[in-house]
């Protein structure tokens, strides 16, 4: 009987190994199986560090932002070939990723409309695998002050302070608050504490002279504003 043998990837030619591709013709020439290959380095005995990385995409429906999703452990538990350190390469260069969004996010000051809400805060908060409320502070130019995590739950909900949002925003000189949480489930509709939490902290900001401009609840790909639904 016939034995295949497999290659690893540093017996593939030069021009085909990821490294030396990346450096030959840029990043833009890489797959994104490529791309994670660089990152973990190696395969496993039956798959090489490429054909790993497929198996890794696929099982995040071959979407980044649904990897950013894996935990240290889902990578670890669920990958042959997958260590500690491997899976923390994965996860803090997914974290590098979207801190670069974010950046090119802050450059975008102003906000004008609700779909500027949801481009600034899409890398925060529109992979995470559990609810984290947000609080951004705008002047009265609309131009952005700071922003500030309220609070982290799990995957349904989480609770918020009204307090903690007034102080944060008395502290920053704001004159305008837009509010801002994700659903992990996918639905971008709001729930009834949805509706009373924002009807709260908008009555508890205009006692202090500052107006709640919008409250965004995110999800993969969509949103519900309440300024856009005249909720508000």
């Amino acid at each position: 009987m016939n034995t295949i043998t497999k290659l690893s990837v540093k017996n593939w030619s030069p021009a085909d190994q990821p490294r030396e591709k990346l450096l030959a013709k840029g990043t833009n020439a890489l797959s994104d199986a490529e791309l994670l290959a660089i990152i973990i380095g190696s395969g496993n005995i039956e798959e090489n560090s490429v054909e790993l990385s497929q198996r890794i995409l696929h099982a995040a429906e071959n979407n980044i932002s649904q990897l950013g999703k894996f935990s240290v452990n889902d990578l670890v538990s669920s990958f042959k070939g997958i260590g500690n350190a491997k899976a923390v390469s994965i996860v803090a260069a997914l974290e590098l990723g979207r801190r670069r969004r974010a950046e090119d996010m802050e450059s975008r000051k102003k906000i004008r409309f609700s779909i500027d809400i949801y481009n600034y805060f899409y890398p925060m908060l529109c992979d995470l695998p559990h609810e984290e409320f947000w609080a951004l502070f705008l002047n009265n130019s609309n131009r952005i002050i700071d922003r500030f995590k309220i609070s982290q739950g799990g995957i349904s909900k989480t609770g918020v302070d009204g307090r903690l949002i007034y102080k944060e925003a008395l502290t920053r000189l704001a004159s305008y608050v837009i509010l801002c949480h994700n659903h992990p489930s996918g639905n971008p509709k709001p729930s009834y504490q949805d509706d009373e939490t924002t009807f709260r902290l908008k009555k508890g900001l205009q006692l202090l002279e500052l107006s709640l401009l919008d409250h965004l609840i995110f999800c993969e790909g969509t949103y519900y504003s309440y300024a856009d639904e005249e909720r508000i």
